[in-house]
C-alpha cells in the first residue's frame, strides 16, 4: 500500500542467498542420509536493520559473508542494497541438525565436507 517492499520479504531473500551460497559451494542446505535421517540448518536468530526503502521493481543485491563458523553454528551477515544505495543489513545464525525417524531434532558439530567447504570461502574473502 505504501509502494515499499514489505519487510518479510527481506527474510525470505536472506534465506535465499543462504541456499545460493550452499550451492556456490556444490552443497545442499538439505541433506537426506541413506539410514533417512535428513540434515539441516534451522535459524535460531534473524534480524534485520532497514536503512532506506525498497521499492517494488527495484533491483536489489545481496551479499552474505560468514561472519563466525562455530562448531555447530554459522553466522552470517547479509547487506542488502539498491546500487549504491544501502537498503538493509541484516544477520542469521543457524544451527546445523539431524532429523532422524521418529525422534526430535538435535543439533551436531557440522559435518567436516561443509566446515571444510565454508572454512575456505571464508579464507578467499
Amino acid at each position: 500500500m505504501a509502494g515499499i517492499v514489505h519487510f518479510a520479504n527481506f527474510y525470505r531473500w536472506m534465506e535465499q542467498v543462504e541456499h545460493d551460497f550452499f550451492r556456490s559451494l556444490g552443497l545442499s542446505i538439505v541433506r537426506h542420509l541413506p539410514d533417512g535421517s535428513t540434515i539441516g540448518w534451522p535459524r535460531v536468530t534473524a534480524n534485520c536493520r532497514f536503512e532506506s526503502p525498497a521499492r517494488y521493481e527495484d533491483i536489489l543485491t545481496l551479499r552474505l559473508t560468514v561472519s563466525r563458523l562455530g562448531v555447530k553454528s554459522i553466522t552470517y551477515d547479509v547487506a542488502i542494497r539498491n546500487g549504491d544505495r544501502s537498503v538493509a543489513r541484516g544477520s542469521m545464525k543457524t544451527v546445523c541438525c539431524v532429523v532422524r525417524p521418529g525422534l526430535p531434532m538435535e543439533s551436531l558439530e557440522i559435518p567436516e565436507e561443509y566446515r571444510s567447504m565454508i572454512q575456505e570461502h571464508r579464507e578467499g574473502e
